[in-house]
């Protein structure tokens, strides 16, 4: 997983990457902007489709060290749906592990069963309301990149 250590008043403090994948422009703003308020992860990386995504994950020169700590990932995605970007991270030796959190509007269960049957590590509906987008997005930060212990890749 990848970690960048940063000065802050002298000390390092360790920041991990987030990709989220989404492809509502409105979604990405509010997300975008909850994360960077948070300080917790300062670099953050977007794919806006599942083909986009798996370019960036599944690229040949990455290694297991330079993948993000934590992908939020829609369901409901162009060129390749959320579902399908899930199956081929688990089926990849290198992104098997991978912490995935589903974020999604979706309220149908079976896209909820299929997110687990497929291995997702969390599936979280999209609230409507910005504030609870807001603090549903620095709590899910915090839990996978603070509390959260991931095996090592």
């Amino acid at each position: 997983m990848l970690s960048r250590a940063r000065q802050v008043q002298g000390e390092n403090i360790v920041t991990r990457q987030i990709l989220l994948v989404e492809d509502n422009p409105d979604d990405e703003a509010l997300a975008l902007r909850a994360l960077k308020k948070s300080a917790i992860a300062d670099d953050l990386v977007v794919a806006r489709d599942g083909v986009e995504a798996l370019d960036y994950l599944l690229d040949q020169n990455k290694a297991s060290a330079d993948l993000p700590a934590l992908v939020l990932l829609d369901i409901n995605l162009p060129r390749l749906d959320g579902l399908e970007v899930l199956r081929r991270l688990r089926e990849n030796a290198v992104t098997h592990h991978l912490p995935i959190v589903m974020l999604s509007s979706s309220r149908e269960e079976q896209d909820i069963s299929s997110s687990y049957e497929y291995g997702c590590n969390s599936y979280i509906r999209k609230p409507v309301d910005f504030k609870k987008f807001s603090d549903m997005i620095v709590l899910v930060e915090r839990y996978w990149l603070n509390l959260n212990e991931a095996p090592n890749a």
